[in-house]
């Protein structure tokens, strides 16, 4: 009996054994032209799929719409993939990796799964490929015979500059088979220059000269000196200094004996002279916001800034050729209360001779405000317009003058025997009385407003006159 159930197990394990194996076998044949179990590629399930199945799906989701070309300044050419005839299929790179899988050994991938990137096997129109490669406009601006290529100093608005032409040149062939590669890798865009795709070409003996000139030159123009003048700055630089350096009637550049190049004669002075001419203000010509409403024109005057020239030239030539770095204000034979071209500022005192009327601002806001009477007109003694400041302050003075001595109590001249004063033989202030009754030049002004504005304003204080 124990032989007989023996005799039964074995047959049932054979049995057993055998559709195993069958199945196996069975599976490991469907395998054979399918993808085994668990196969990813590209993101598509694979698993029993035959190649033609695949390269179906795969075609269907793969896009490339061409290829962007950088080059080393960032511009860029696209060149389409309908332009150059671009086609693409997955077949033989499936081929490929199917015939790797070995499917006696399928039962592997129920353990594990595979998860590929296969790249499309990729053609194209070569001709036409090389027709729109020919027209990318960076690559015909670069096809220049090397022996053109130059290395000169150049004059330019912002100076001397070094132009080499024999750096970082693009090497076309290079460039056409790095573009060809990356289309068949069917990549979006490619950098000539991460290519590397530019290259330096050798210098000659000449060329190495021009360029140890140049480092002479950049050295000299290369100046750290700022000219402060209000807020706004006037720096030295390289557009400035190139001036500086001393040609000759060909317009080489002259040397001293250690190669260096030469300062200019009179260039330094040439430049205090300019800076001088835009920013001096003494008797310049000023455009003023009245009180009134209206903006005028005031001629002439006393007050303003004017630079010291010669002890300018002296600072600059010393500061510049010790090669001293540094904002700089220069010095002034005589410094209005602001600096640069808007001297005024806003502390003044303001005489509208056309509407006879005087105002007082301190730091923008008005403080007095009081009518005047100013120099008689029909007397030809017209109290003088321009911006001047108020240079001296006394109080019980006596005024004299041809067949007159007054007495004031406040006394502030601002041109010459031009002043604002107090007046007690006037009762009236204002209106038309200058042009028949006015004084002979000064700004004759109520007395407490006088008083009032005597000990508010400062010596400097600039004063700005107009009809």
């Amino acid at each position: 009996m124990g032989r007989k159930i023996a005799k039964h197990l074995m047959i049932m394990l054979c049995i057993i054994l055998v559709s195993l194996m069958t199945a196996y076998i069975g599976l490991a044949v469907y395998y054979h032209n399918a993808f085994e179990y668990g196969t990813w590629i590209n993101g598509v399930y694979c698993t029993g799929k035959s190649v033609e199945e695949v390269n179906e799906e795969l075609v269907k989701d793969f896009t490339y719409e061409g290829i962007t070309v950088y080059d080393k300044e960032g511009n860029s050419c696209f060149l389409s993939a309908e332009e150059i005839n671009y086609c693409f299929d997955f077949k033989k790179a499936l081929e490929v990796y199917l015939h790797r899988q070995n499917s006696w050994m399928w039962i592997e991938s129920l353990i594990r799964s595979e998860n590929t990137e296969l790249a499309p096997v990729v053609s194209y129109d070569l001709q036409a490929f090389e027709n729109c490669f020919s027209r990318i406009s960076f690559l015909i601006e670069g096809q220049e015979k090397d022996e053109n290529r130059r290395v000169e100093i150049i004059r330019t608005n912002q100076g001397y500059e070094l132009l080499n032409e024999r750096t970082s040149v693009l090497n076309i062939e290079e460039a056409k088979a790095a573009v060809m590669a990356a289309v068949e890798n069917s990549e979006p865009e490619i950098s000539l220059a991460e290519a590397g795709c530019y290259h330096d070409l050798e210098l000659t003996e000449e060329m190495q000269g021009t360029l140890a000139l140049w480092e002479k030159i950049d050295a000299f123009q290369r100046c750290g000196i700022v000219y402060q003048m209000g807020e706004e700055q006037v720096p030295v630089d390289a557009s400035v200094v190139s001036g500086w350096i001393a040609t000759d009637e060909a317009g080489g550049f002259l040397l001293d004996g250690n190669g260096a190049p030469q300062l200019k004669e009179g260039a330094v002075e040439a430049f205090i002279a300019e800076l001088a001419a835009e920013y001096d203000t003494v008797g310049a010509s000023r455009k003023f916001m009245a009180t009134r409403g209206e903006e005028v024109t005031v001629e002439g005057g006393i007050y303003g800034n004017k630079i010291d020239q010669q002890a300018e030239v002296t600072y600059l030539k010393e500061a510049f050729l010790s090669g001293r770095k540094e904002v700089h204000e220069p010095v002034y034979t005589q410094k209005a209360w602001v600096q640069g071209k808007e001297d005024i500022g806003d502390t003044y005192i303001e005489i509208d001779m056309g509407e006879q009327m005087m105002y007082y601002y301190v730091d923008g806001a008005l403080r007095i405000e009081t009518p005047v009477v100013t120099g008689n007109t029909s007397r030809r003694m017209g109290t003088p317009t321009g911006v001047n400041y108020v240079y001296l302050k006394q109080t019980n003075r006596i005024l004299r003058g041809e067949n007159y001595a007054s007495h004031v109590d406040f006394w502030m001249p601002v041109k010459g025997n031009i002043g604002i004063h107090d007046a007690s033989w006037r009762s009236k202030y204002g209106g038309a009385i200058y042009q028949t009754n006015g004084s002979h030049g000064c700004i004759n002004t109520p007395r407490a407003a006088m008083e009032q504005l005597y000990q508010m304003a400062e010596v400097g204080t600039p004063v700005v006159m107009f009809y």
